[in-house]
């Protein structure tokens, strides 16, 4: 089974200035969706969005690909703090 949590800190940590400030919650779990909610410093957000949205597409590829082997759906929402 896939620990969602480690994934997404181990995809964005390596990205961001301040690691101390991110915070990873998951709002809903149940038997078919996730629902995650990742919050940055304001100077890290673009880091982890990326032009035009490419590195959080890229993200969210990754863990779409992890939730459908174990038949789930997943949705991730990027905030600054």
């Amino acid at each position: 089974m896939i620990k969602f949590e480690e994934l997404i800190a181990s995809l964005i940590l390596p990205l961001v200035a301040y690691p101390q400030d991110v915070e990873i919650t998951c709002l809903n779990s149940d038997e078919m969706n996730l629902e995650y909610q990742v919050k940055v410093n304001p100077n890290d957000l673009g880091r982890v969005i990326g032009k035009n949205g490419s590195i959080a597409k890229a993200i969210r590829t990754v863990l779409y690909a992890g939730a459908s082997k174990e038949g789930k759906r997943i949705h991730l929402d990027i905030d600054e703090k």
